[in-house]
């Protein structure tokens, strides 16, 4: 695992400055603390910080093919280089390391752009091919690994792994984009493609860009996509036991390293099947036959309300792990600056400063470690998969064009009681029915409904906006939407923004803090695309989700493991803003900072700090993106 960065002269042959280009490299120097290359020639610079993981003694970036013409600077892992190697040197290629990212070149000398198509694995990378005089950026088809990029107004490429090293080249603009924040403050992240800064962006998953010298820079390329396709599958049972062969293999081919590996295991199924794989492959016996056990860890809280160690250490026991557990207070709220810098653009998903703990502690003992992400995405195991189903069958009684005027005029009309039982709370009903299904879905996943971000926004921002929504988002995912059920088409939108914008982003940036490279089985995207074929009712049927990755674990995990309530990955924030965080978040709301950019209604945040200090109303997630803004603009000024 690594951090790339680099510069490309799109106009002609300018020489490149080294000790700009180095000083930039080593911004990331904790996604890569073993090594640092750099590579310069006339009009492009490569810089690379290495993380040492395969072929440690010969696999230094940047790497050249064997004339040195085509080069490049890799960040992550191509699971199937072991094949690759063979099939390319029979081929007429000459390798020079065992490495897997040795494999990218000559894959690229075969195959060109479909390169990308032979690769299994997560990965972002930038090749240079100095006889085309081409430069080809990829990313992965899921997102695991970042990749940013801009165009400079002097006519200069610039990306890298963190949108940091992007904004500290020389003439780079710090534009804030005014969509962007609209789409920050409705989901609690920038969605790709977009960053913060309207002169930079993220290459989307899937894709790849080619760029030659001397033409202007188009738009990247999507290579791959999760089909939806549905496929034959005989029986509920002959998947079950195909999904176990197939997970288990998933997991094998990340467990290939040169260093200590592990894994996380937080108590959910999700990662406990992942330790259940682990454990049973070759050479990992759960410390029983003499295998050696695998290495895991969790986090402890001490409010048992967010405490799920007994079930981790519940499957640990079951596979003799080597466990190792850490005990986070419930007050442990001192990152909130270090998120700021480690994400360079704001981000409000409380649960990174867990995620950053818990590989804290991983990294104490193992450099690679496994973890159940993906698993929610593809087997509908959010409960807003169920609730979405329960409102899209109670909107298609009746037509759009019926139910859009009458709940509308009924939503606006009926008094809100957020504190009466559920069965008077008809408002919320009502609006329910107005929406169509992106709307529906985007109320349901939004940090700030659209009604709060209008009381929230200044006039003028407002105006700004002009009438553009963050729901258009979900809404040009869904345009292409591959799916069918109306459960399958909203696992598809949160893939395309959910699973990349928070959930990777967050594993990303918090586990490269501690240079500790997490792999994702669930997200190998042979297992995803066999799972997004399987019949709906395979994953959710009635009110549980995950129905079948449950039952086909039965064998391998306690029942309470499988069939508890699923908690998440959370923190006490209500708690928080009305104790030991509420003095902070007031100075936030109402900080000058905050007040200069003149994006909010000043008054309406103080109002928002009030009510929750006092208990009239719960505002914990959309005051956190609040404060995670504020910290954002602190982080800004100390890198101007």
């Amino acid at each position: 695992m690594c951090g790339i960065t680099g510069v490309f002269d799109l106009r002609e042959q300018r020489a490149i400055n080294r000790e700009v280009l180095a000083r930039i490299n080593n911004m990331q120097w904790h996604r890569g603390p073993d090594e640092a290359g750099l590579h310069l020639e006339p009009g492009l610079g490569f810089g690379h910080r290495r993380l040492s993981i395969i072929d440690i003694a010969a696999g230094q970036q940047p790497l050249f093919n064997e004339d040195g013409s085509v080069a490049v600077v890799f960040n992550g892992e191509i699971y199937n280089f072991v094949e690759l190697i063979p099939e390319l040197t029979a081929l007429g290629h000459t390798f020079k390391t065992r490495s897997d990212t040795e494999t990218i070149v000559h894959a690229w000398e075969q195959w060109g752009e479909d390169c990308v198509h032979h690769f299994r694995g997560m990965f972002a990378f930038a090749l240079w091919d100095r006889k085309r005089q081409t430069l080809f950026l990829a990313r992965d088809r899921l997102g695991v690994k970042p990749l940013h990029y801009a165009v400079t107004d002097d006519g200069y490429l610039v990306f890298g792994s963190e949108l940091k090293t992007i904004t500290a080249w020389p003439g780079f603009r710090r534009q804030i984009d005014d969509h962007a924040v609209e789409e920050y403050f409705a989901y609690g992240y920038v969605p790709e493609p977009r960053t913060i800064y309207s002169t930079a962006l993220k290459m989307p998953p899937g894709h790849r860009l080619l760029i030659q010298r001397g033409e202007p820079v188009g738009q990247p390329e999507e290579y791959w996509d999760v089909p939806f396709q549905p496929h034959l599958v005989l029986s509920l049972e002959d998947a079950e036991d195909e999904l176990i062969e197939r997970l288990r293999e998933a997991v094998k081919i990340r467990m290939i390293a040169e260093v200590p590996l592990g894994a996380f295991l937080s108590g959910g199924v999700d990662s406990s099947a992942v330790v259940a794989m682990m454990a049973g492959l070759d050479g990992h016996g759960g410390g029983q036959n003499g295998g050696q056990p695998v290495k895991t860890c969790s986090i402890a809280f001490s409010d048992p309300k967010y405490d799920e160690s007994e079930y981790a250490r519940q499957v640990a026991e079951r596979y003799h792990t080597d466990h190792h557990v850490e005990n986070v207070e419930a007050d442990d709220f001192s990152l909130i600056d270090e998120l700021a810098r480690l994400y360079d653009e704001p981000y409000a998903d409380s649960s990174a400063m867990p995620t950053w703990r818990v590989c804290q502690l991983a990294r104490k003992t193992v450099t690679v470690a496994l973890s159940g992400d993906g698993g929610d995405e593809n087997f509908a195991g959010y409960r807003r998969y169920r609730w979405h189903s329960y409102e899209e069958r109670m909107r298609r009684m009746l037509p759009y064009g019926i139910r859009k005027p009458l709940f509308g005029f009924l939503g606006r009309a009926y008094p809100k009681a957020d504190r009466a039982p559920k069965m008077l709370r008809a408002k919320t009903t009502f609006e329910a029915m107005a929406r169509d299904t992106v709307e529906g879905y985007f109320h349901g996943v939004s940090v700030m409904g659209d009604g709060l971000r209008e009381q929230v926004f200044s006039p003028a921002f407002k105006r700004r906006l002009n009438g553009y929504s963050a729901v258009e988002v979900l809404r040009r995912h869904h345009a292409r939407n591959p799916a069918q059920d109306m459960v399958s088409q909203v696992q598809y939108l949160d893939m395309k923004t959910y699973l990349v914008g928070d959930i990777l982003t967050k594993v990303d940036r918090a586990s490269m803090a501690h240079a500790l490279e997490v792999r994702v089985p669930f997200l190998d995207h042979k297992l995803m695309e066999w799972v997004s074929g399987l019949p709906v009712d395979f994953k959710l049927r009635g009110s549980e989700g995950k129905f079948m990755l449950k039952q086909a674990l039965e064998p391998y995990l306690p029942h309470d493991i499988l069939y508890r309530r699923k908690m998440g990955f959370s923190i006490p924030l209500a708690e928080w803003f009305r104790g030991p965080l509420k003095d902070k978040l007031r100075m936030a709301v109402q900080s000058p900072r905050m007040a200069d950019t003149g994006l909010f209604d000043m008054a309406f945040l103080s109002r928002m700090a009030d009510e929750h200090a006092r208990g009239a109303r719960d505002y914990s997630s959309p005051l956190w993106a609040l404060l995670m803004f504020e910290a954002f603009l602190r982080n800004q000024e100390n890198q101007a």
